[in-house]
């Protein structure tokens, strides 16, 4: 898409944002279609930001940082062992977003939280696993936002004018938890409708379980459980919590409630075995 307004690009870093400017990551959105209200671009790549920092924290993951590059991560030691099913569940998220290896190498995981679509692959993931995004405001003011509250509906976010994205960090509990991951779209390769994401905490970290749910929903949701619920249990848990199931050509609210309904049981008989 040729974005003819566009009278600048400049490096995001000393750059002071104004009206008609917008943050450039990897663009694959922003270049896609008319964006007739834009007059500058500030790439958000100059700042040289390293795309995953391991520490034992946890996890920062930038928002320069490319899905595939998330997909493809390993972690290293001494929290190879402890981290591998968060690693194996960033690669499943980023199969379920079902976009050409051109795509996963350019499209950035700050770039689809911004999007802020309901099936947004890296908002199932990093809400899951309980991330907080890093904000920065154009006067200099910092806030951590959860991404479960991040989102706030089928591309509407918290993000205030000229506030950046700088980075999402997922904490090294729930990279230690046992997750369990369901999916599920009208066709092979259709957007996903329904994304059921269970998590258990290791056992040195307690007996909590989170169960989140994307793509079905506009917004992401969340149970909450002390400790290892039964299917039953966490289904009347799903249905208690009354949500509102998202209506678009991808699936209708009805079959999207259904989809969730068999998958939140699903992760939790998984999660009830041994990881």
């Amino acid at each position: 898409m040729d974005l003819n307004t566009i009278t600048g690009l400049v490096p995001a870093p000393g750059a002071a944002w104004q009206p008609g400017d917008a943050w450039l990551g990897g663009g694959t959105w922003l270049f896609s279609e008319p964006q007739p209200g834009l007059r500058r671009l500030l790439d958000v790549t100059d700042f040289g930001w390293p795309a995953l920092t391991e520490t034992g924290d946890g996890l920062e993951v930038a928002a320069t940082c490319t899905i595939a590059e998330l997909c493809g991560w390993q972690p290293g030691p001494p929290r190879a062992a402890a981290w591998r099913g968060a690693a194996t569940l960033a690669r499943q998220c980023g199969q379920a977003l079902l976009a050409s290896f051109k795509v996963q190498n350019v499209a950035t995981v700050g770039g689809n939280l911004c999007l802020s679509l309901p099936a947004g692959a890296m908002i199932s993931l990093t809400a899951a696993l309980d991330g907080a995004v890093t904000l920065w405001a154009p006067d200099g003011a910092v806030r951590e936002v959860p991404v479960a509250g991040f989102v706030t509906g089928p591309g509407r976010n918290v993000l205030r004018p000229g506030e950046l994205l700088r980075s999402v960090f997922l904490p090294a509990a729930a990279l230690r938890g046992q997750t369990a991951f369901r999916q599920a779209s009208l066709a092979p390769v259709g957007r996903s409708a329904a994304v059921v994401i269970g998590w258990r905490a290791a056992p040195a970290d307690g007996a909590a379980v989170t169960v989140t749910v994307t793509a079905a929903t506009p917004r992401p949701a969340q149970l909450r459980f002390a400790g290892l619920p039964t299917p039953d249990e966490a289904v009347a848990a799903l249905d208690a919590a009354g949500l509102r199931y998202h209506d678009d050509v991808h699936g209708a609210p009805a079959w999207r409630a259904a989809m969730t309904r068999r998958y939140v049981a699903d992760v939790i008989r998984e999660l009830g075995r041994a990881p």
